[in-house]
């Protein structure tokens, strides 16, 4: 019997005859002769379904569906390939802009090892374009994604330059590493102490190697110059950030994509400008944060306020702590093998996060909080239950971001609050080669996904792209084998099943934006998102789940993108 954590819904799943003998008109399309995992409880299995005004009209068997073909009825005849409701993803920040327009260093889609040079080469000749004393900046960089096997250092980049502030940054997104001028413009030098939740690194012999993390990025904040740009240009480039990763998104599959934005108003204008032009290809649920949540509370609305294309959601992650990847999120023990003692970051106080948290809990905008280590997640969940205490408010289902490390005593309190964790999803497969930084041990309680199932935790999937792949494929293949590109398996008491694996990133993403009445499965009533695979994921080699070619996408009945 297939474990799969329960859902509530609204939909049956309806054969054809009930349909013909309702009077509806004729389909907009029909799919047939194909193996339909439909995600709905109770009716796993179909062969077809009907699609009419962007909604599935019926799912049965490819013989009674065929009935509803009328003149004008499209028909696609899947040959029995594939098809699983449209993937969603509740965590991406959905960076177009740096695709289209920074200088890349890493594969922000694939594993791809690459040289230091190769990355100082990309650095100089940006930097001879570059007026003196603007930011050299390269994105996407993965610390072991390195042929060199070593440390990116202050050395290297100041072969880049000594005219620009120099910076390279994690794709984790909570380290950065700086060459001397960056340090010296910032007033960085080696007697610099440590602010709280970050730190400024150092080599062996207490010399700055030009590695900062978390709160200590802040300084460089206020130095050096960048390009400034209009209004209209802003929404030009913002447009153009956003049509292109909307295709990027549709050609893996995803159909909806909770967004994470920290220039939420330049991004939300970017997505409406696609969305009138017809270029908008994924459903989008917008996290809030900065001027533009507080003109949301001020004026009252609250998360869900839209419709099914774009929607207000939660707030963009408010962060307690660092980064699972770059090895600096808070845990309760120091980092094994390192002798410093290192625990991490925490880089929020609990009485901060108690306000922050009851201000958006009475205000009705969904909670979503950053936190990785376990230290994290109780300081997270210790808000959340003492603004629940103080103002109750039924199913609000609050979301913490990564969710990394627990033990049973937070997941019981996951549980009792009706917490969404939304874990790493990629990670598994292509961040294998840091879970030796943790070791074994706490690999067993990381990305926890066959725990919260077994708790009856309501999990979903959140890739947090760019810090991973968001191709849902490669999650999904991590979360089964729980193996990784360099065939390592850490924490395989935490593997999940094929079918649990897909609702996990389907219905379970719904569910997180109080959706799961209109899409998420397959279903008479729910919105027509849906992909069709080249190979069934559930019989399929596992370890060959993410080489399965997305044939075609389908967002509300409109097919945009195919093979």
């Amino acid at each position: 019997m297939v474990r799969v954590s329960r859902l509530p819904s609204a939909h049956v799943v309806f054969g054809a005859q009930d349909v013909a003998a309702s009077g509806y008109a004729e389909p907009d399309a029909v799919v047939f002769n194909a193996k339909v995992y439909t995600v709905e409880p109770g009716v796993p299995r179909a062969e077809a379904f009907a699609v009419k005004g962007g909604r599935f009209l019926a799912v049965g068997s490819s013989e009674e569906v065929r009935k509803l073909i009328g003149k004008r009825t499209q028909t696609f005849d899947a040959q029995q390939m594939t098809v699983v409701p449209g993937f969603i993803d509740c965590h991406n920040h959905a960076v177009g802009d740096q695709l289209l327009y920074e200088v890349i260093v890493g594969n922000p889609f694939e594993v791809e090892l690459v040289t230091l040079d190769s990355i100082i080469d990309k650095l100089n000749a940006k930097a001879r374009q570059t007026p003196p004393g603007y930011w050299v900046e390269g994105f996407f960089f993965d610390d072991t994604k390195v042929k060199d096997k070593r440390q990116l250092n202050v050395h290297d980049l100041d072969k880049v330059s000594g005219d620009h502030p120099v910076a390279v940054h994690h794709r984790g997104g909570h380290t950065t590493y700086y060459n001397s001028k960056a340090l010296q413009m910032a007033g960085v030098t080696r007697s610099t102490p440590n602010p709280p939740g970050g730190t400024f690194d150092r080599d062996e012999t207490g010399a700055l190697n030009g590695r900062v993390t978390d709160r200590a990025e802040v300084v460089f904040e206020k130095v050096g110059k960048r390009p400034q740009y209009t209004a209209a240009e802003r929404l030009q480039r913002g447009r153009a950030a956003m049509a292109h990763i909307s295709k990027q998104f549709v050609r893996y599959g995803l159909t909806s994509v909770h967004h994470e934005h920290f220039d939420g108003p330049d991004a939300l204008r970017g997505i409406e400008a696609i969305r009138a032009q017809g270029q908008l290809l994924h459903r989008v649920f917008f996290a809030v944060t900065g001027h533009q949540l507080e003109d949301l509370i001020e004026s009252g609305v609250q998360t869900g306020l839209g419709d099914e294309w774009l929607r207000i959601g939660g707030t963009v992650e408010h962060t307690a702590d660092g980064s699972f990847s770059e090895r600096t999120m808070a845990l309760s023990i120091p980092y094994p093998g390192m002798t410093s003692g290192y625990k991490g970051n925490v880089t929020e106080t609990q009485e901060v996060i108690d306000a922050w948290v009851l201000r958006m809990h009475r205000a009705g905008i969904q909670v979503n909080c950053h936190a990785n280590g376990d230290v994290a997640i109780d300081e997270v969940l210790t808000a959340l239950e003492r603004a629940q205490k103080a103002f109750p408010v039924a199913d609000t289902r609050p979301q913490i971001t990564h969710c990394t490390l627990v033990n049973d005593s937070l997941i019981k309190r996951i549980k009792a609050l009706g917490v969404v964790p939304a874990p790493f999803t990629t990670y598994a497969y292509y961040n294998s080669d840091k879970f030796h930084f943790y070791g074994e041990e706490l690999m067993k309680r990381s990305m926890a996904y066959r725990s919260f199932i077994d708790a009856g935790i309501i999990a979903a999937a959140g890739s947090d792209f760019p810090p991973g792949p968001f191709a849902p494929l490669m999650g999904m293949q991590g979360m089964v084998t729980r193996t990784g590109w360099n065939g390592e398996t850490w924490g395989a008491e935490q593997r999940v099943t094929v079918a649990e694996a897909l609702q996990i990133n389907t219905l379970n993403g719904a569910y997180a934006s109080h959706e799961e009445h209109i899409k998420g499965s397959i279903a008479v009533g729910k919105l027509a998102d849906y992909v069709v695979l080249s190979e069934d994921l559930h019989t399929v080699v596992h370890d060959k789940i993410k080489d399965i070619k997305v044939v075609r996408t389908v967002t509300g009945g409109n097919t945009v993108y195919q093979a």
